[in-house]
């Protein structure tokens, strides 16, 4: 499946606001096909976990503590190039320098409230997957 998949997650700020809805029926209508999708609270140390690649950079505790503050909606989607289109298809991590249209810029509050995670590699698009997902949820 490399390079199918990718990972995706509507960050606390999003949902509590309400953007669910709006934010998946946007990636179905950009082409993706949702394989997997759930609601869930992580715990800081979850959050950890996920984010163990940034321990130790000055954003690693805020970003936990924000992954932390309220529910999430977590999905393994399906495309072709799905990892570089998606990225594009998001917008710019900084909602202020995004494209006009882009999940980003529509429901985007801060650079550190930015709606929504893409997978920067089809690595990590697998292993941020496995992370939330199992092998019966996926197929």
């Amino acid at each position: 499946m490399t390079g199918k998949i990718t990972f995706t997650m509507i960050k606390p700020s999003a949902f509590a606001a309400g953007y669910t809805g709006n934010i998946l029926a946007k990636i179905e209508e950009g082409g993706y096909t949702i394989k997997a999708l759930k609601k869930i609270s992580l715990s800081k140390e979850q959050a950890g976990h996920f984010y163990e690649m940034h321990r130790g950079k000055p954003f690693y505790e805020e970003l936990t503590n924000f992954m932390s503050s309220g529910p999430i909606v977590a999905a393994m989607l399906e495309k072709e190039n799905a990892v570089e289109s998606f990225r594009s298809f998001i917008g710019a991590t900084d909602p202020a320098k995004a494209e006009e249209g882009t999940i980003r810029k529509l429901y985007g509050k801060s650079l550190g409230e930015n709606a929504i995670h893409g997978s920067d590699s089809d690595e990590s698009a697998e292993r941020e997957s496995a992370f939330f997902f199992s092998f019966l949820e996926t197929t």
